[in-house]
């Protein structure tokens, strides 16, 4: 028999096809006419009549034999009669129908999914997800086990709009905070169908926030600082570690803030009369621009020589323009050839940049043109400390 010739293992694979893309589901949602349902029928050529006559009857036979005529449910073959020269007159299938949804269940074994499917639907409440559902209808599914929770969440966000709550104190009967963490993106999905306009923040895009597009209190950046002269600690303390809405309603008399986004370089950093250093955040700096007391601070940038290293200076300074560099120089660069690595080629910055000085802007184009190497970077913690040592001393 040739393999070319439609099968019922071919019929039912054309089905489970149809059931997974979520058609079938979707037409009993929005009522669509997907039944009845025209199939595709692979059948032999006239030739095959007198050359391969046993296999095709053979073939017709298998194809008849998995028909709703035998079975009681699935498919009906259309059938035509043909007059052929040397065999005479002669039945064969035409086309293939199934006639109903049912059948088509049956057929691939879909029935008991549809019924809970069914189920899952009087539990929705919300006629705007029909919508979502007629699209998604294999999720509704996936999330057979949690959908009734998945609802109280809804019910629960649309009677607290922006509700200014940790997800722990969300008071839901049969949900705690981990089972909404670990479904941010679903509930994302269909509180945007749900919510009014103005109880979504539409900048806060993807599950990391979440909290901020809903309205929640989410962990506070922290901002961790030292203090590197003794007369200016606080309650004894050098070292710590505070949200940034305490990190700007602080009161410190330092004069000079260091900012570098190496940990250990901020924790090996020197004494420094009336200074502080940051540990900075990488292109999170933008955090500092809520911190108004740092406008009035000499602030010093030490990061990595590399293209990303002078993308943060240049973004630092959107904030706090009076920001100077140090330690990002081509004296500092050349001095340490031979601990020079590389950046990742796909990773480097390429933007423009128009607060830089004119020698960060002519260190920053010999990086980004290759003059001295391919993708070449100096990471700060690579510089030797006694070199470090210097550049602060010889600060102005």
């Amino acid at each position: 028999m040739s393999s070319n010739w439609t099968t019922p293992a071919d019929i039912r694979t054309q089905l489970l096809r149809l059931w997974d893309s979520g058609r079938l589901l979707a037409a009993h949602v929005n009522q669509s006419a997907l039944f009845p349902l025209h199939l595709n029928l692979r059948q032999p050529a006239s030739a095959h009549l007198g050359e391969q006559f046993d296999e095709v009857r053979r073939w017709i036979r298998q194809l008849d034999e998995g028909s709703k005529s035998h079975k009681g449910y699935g498919y009906t073959i259309e059938w035509r009669d043909i007059n052929h020269r040397q065999l005479g007159r002669n039945r064969m299938p035409a086309g293939l129908i199934v006639e109903e949804e049912g059948d088509a269940l049956r057929l691939i074994g879909k029935m008991a999914e549809k019924r809970r499917f069914e189920q899952l639907l009087t539990l929705q409440v919300f006629p705007a997800l029909a919508g979502w559902i007629v699209r998604h209808p294999m999720q509704l599914l996936e999330h057979a086990p949690a959908w009734e929770r998945i609802v109280l969440i809804l019910q629960w966000f649309v009677a607290h709009p922006r509700p200014q709550l940790y997800l722990r104190e969300l008071d839901i009967a049969g949900v705690d905070g981990k089972f909404i963490e670990t479904r941010k993106a679903l509930l994302a999905e269909l509180l945007d169908q749900l919510m009014l306009p103005e109880a979504i923040d539409a900048q806060a895009v993807g599950a990391r926030q979440f909290e901020t597009r809903y309205g929640l209190l989410s962990k506070p950046v922290l901002i961790r600082f030292r203090l590197l002269d003794p007369r200016h600690y606080i309650a004894g303390l050098s070292d710590l570690s505070v949200p940034v809405a305490q990190f700007a309603a602080l009161h410190v008399n330092v004069k000079r803030v260091f900012i570098t986004e190496n940990e250990i370089n901020g924790l090996a950093f020197p004494e420094v009369e009336d200074s502080m250093v940051i540990f900075g955040g990488g292109y999170s700096v933008e955090r500092l621009g809520d911190v108004p007391w740092l406008a009035y601070k000499e602030v010093i940038y030490w990061g990595d020589i590399d293209t990303h290293g002078f993308a943060i200076l240049d973004r630092l300074r959107a904030y706090l323009p009076q920001a100077r560099s140090m330690l990002m120089d081509i004296a500092t660069l050349e001095a340490h050839r031979l601990l020079w690595g590389s950046e990742e080629p796909h990773k480097r910055h390429s933007g423009h940049l128009t607060r830089l000085t004119h020698e960060e802007l002519a260190l920053f184009k010999i990086l980004h043109e290759h003059a001295l190497g391919e993708c070449l970077r100096m990471e700060q913690e690579r510089l030797g400390f006694r070199w470090v040592r210097t550049a602060i001393q010889n600060l102005d």
